[in-house]
């Protein structure tokens, strides 16, 4: 009889990834995933893989559950510049608010792993060129509807933006002061005038 699996793989593919997000790859043993899971060693490998392939799995979720939706949400719910204006009150708000101070999934995996590890470099390469894309898209169309001005360089801006996106998350975990990173916010959002 072929083994079958008692358990809910995307519930406990959730659960890898707050455990993940929470300590980091390198912090994380495979005896960590087991006990916030409650699903044994022999199931996780034979489920998911091994140590690394539970952490990408992971990703690719953090990726397509979060900031793919959060984007088109954003994009399909308000105008060009609310929706990059929301984008950052989101971060601010919800990463500082949770009161774990974790930071995105993403950008803590762009500091840990991705300079040194191929499969994870190119999720977190791709994830920052969607959301420069995003922002990019969000320029032009502002652009278009007059909101934003045509003098505003499209390129340069939405480059900027996803800096100063990723700089504010780095600052939330290391600097988490309301005043400099609304600063950091206010810089951001000035790019657009």
């Amino acid at each position: 009889m072929p083994w079958e699996k008692n358990f809910d793989v995307a519930e406990v593919l959730d659960k890898v990834m707050n455990t993940f997000w929470a300590r980091g790859y390198e912090a994380t043993s495979m005896q960590d995933l087991v006990d916030s899971t409650g699903i044994n060693r022999g199931s996780l490998y034979a489920t998911y893989g091994d140590k690394h392939a539970l952490f990408v799995a992971a990703l690719n979720r953090y990726d397509c559950e979060m900031r793919q939706k959060l984007l088109a949400e954003l994009e399909e719910s308000f105008g060009p510049r609310e929706a990059i204006a929301r984008l950052f009150h989101v971060f601010l708000t919800t990463l500082s608010e949770s009161g774990s101070n974790r930071g995105c999934f993403l950008t803590n995996t762009a500091l840990e792993l991705a300079p040194h590890d191929r499969d994870v470099g190119t999720i977190v390469a791709h994830a920052q060129e969607q959301i420069e894309s995003f922002f990019a898209r969000m320029l032009r169309k502002g652009k278009e509807a007059g909101d934003i001005p045509a003098s505003v360089k499209t390129t340069e801006a939405s480059r900027g933006l996803l800096a100063s996106l990723i700089g504010l998350v780095v600052l939330m975990r290391s600097r988490p002061d309301r005043v400099l990173l609304k600063s950091v916010l206010d810089d951001a959002l000035r790019r657009l005038n």
